[in-house]
């Protein structure tokens, strides 16, 4: 173990053999993952879920196989999204992973559930446990980008991806509002504590574009996330707009289908930025 271990086994000659308590959880033998990143809000509501999603999607088109582990155990919504309904096979070792119809794989606790509407009534210490297994249990085969949609706020579940994952970077998600400030760097500066690079900001439902007169409207007003942004020395990587064909595909689940250019553009700005 190296006296300058920052706790990324990412890169590390002693990954696998250290004892370091800061020291990230290890994939198996039928896993090889590439980049981590984690998709953090500081509260809920926000499309965090969708902006996952949408940039794995966008990361897919783009020619990369990606990877989604839906951290938000008691909130989970990425199976609906992809269109996901049946359940995963499991040796009672290892789980697979779900496949998307564009190839995205995925894992979320409503693919273990009888139905999605199944109640996950648990103490955090084993919502902690669920999601450190969806990274050690799971077959990924080989995965270029790793999408992690985390619960909001600073609780359990991030901590425990934060610590037990090795977390490249992170996305702040957020909507414009008088709060956003305050919002948003409760989730900056948790990353700063556990040492995880603030890759950028993106900001959804930032305005409409009037189908009648082209005008574009601003329903929650013009949002703070350029100045937020500036003063955090992090990019604004996207202000996406509300559009109902988006919402209807996320409740069909054909959303990785509908090519969004704000994401589109997020996530090529954002594999530029992984370090």
């Amino acid at each position: 173990m190296s006296e300058e271990c920052s706790g990324s086994c990412n890169s590390c000659e002693s990954k696998g053999n250290c004892d370091n308590p800061l020291a990230k959880l290890s994939v198996n033998d039928m896993s090889k993952i590439g980049k981590v990143i984690g998709v953090v809000s500081g509260k809920g509501g926000v499309g965090k879920s969708l902006t996952t999603v949408a940039l794995a999607s966008a990361c897919q088109r783009l020619g990369f196989k990606t990877g989604i582990i839906d951290g938000d155990i008691l909130g989970a919504s990425i199976p609906n999204m992809l269109g996901l309904t049946n359940g995963v096979n499991s040796d009672g070792t290892f789980m697979d992973a779900a496949v998307s119809s564009s190839g995205i794989k995925a894992m979320s606790i409503n693919l273990l559930l009888d139905t999605p509407e199944t109640p996950v009534v648990w103490r955090g210490s084993i919502v902690s446990n669920v999601l450190k297994q969806f990274w050690t249990d799971v077959k990924w085969g080989e995965i270029d980008y790793m999408f992690v949609d985390m619960p909001p706020g600073t609780g359990d579940i991030p901590l425990t991806a934060f610590q037990s994952l090795p977390i490249d970077g992170v996305v702040i998600v957020t909507t414009p509002q008088d709060l956003v400030s305050m919002i948003v760097k409760k989730a900056f500066n948790m990353a700063n504590m556990m040492k995880v690079p603030v890759l950028g900001i993106i900001e959804n439902m930032s305005y409409l574009d009037c189908s009648d007169c082209g005008k574009r409207i601003y329903p929650f007003g013009e949002g703070r996330a350029e100045e937020v942004a500036a003063e955090l020395g992090v990019p604004l990587l996207a202000k996406t707009p509300i559009n109902p064909t988006i919402a209807k595909a996320c409740d069909d689940g054909v959303i990785e289908d509908i090519v969004m250019t704000s994401y589109e553009d997020a996530a090529a700005a954002l594999l530029k930025l992984i370090p």
